[in-house]
């Protein structure tokens, strides 16, 4: 599952996973003063309970990595995420 980086304007990015053009599954963030705001995640109902969600968080938290930025949970999937695992503390903000 290949997910692609789409710069949304302004400060917002988001990563993709498109079906025929079609976006199936999102991550967005609008990322400020080296910190990655987290704002909203999407999951298609035919992709839902196969971990995509957390792959696209998983994506997202390598570029912050990459990048040397922090990531601010806005979004609910993102706020329970950083709540049940440690795997993210590196770039809590």
């Amino acid at each position: 599952m290949n997910f692609e980086l789409v710069d949304l304007g302004g400060t917002k990015y988001a990563y993709q996973y498109k079906v025929a053009g079609d976006v199936k599954a999102e991550i967005e963030w609008s990322e400020e003063s080296g910190v990655m705001t987290m704002t909203h995640t999407y999951t298609d109902d035919s992709l839902r309970g196969q971990g995509v969600a957390k792959k696209l968080l998983d994506q997202a938290a390598e570029n912050a990595r990459e990048k040397g930025l922090k990531m601010k949970a806005v979004c609910s999937y993102v706020v329970n995420a950083f709540d049940r695992s440690d795997d993210y503390n590196d770039v809590k903000a």
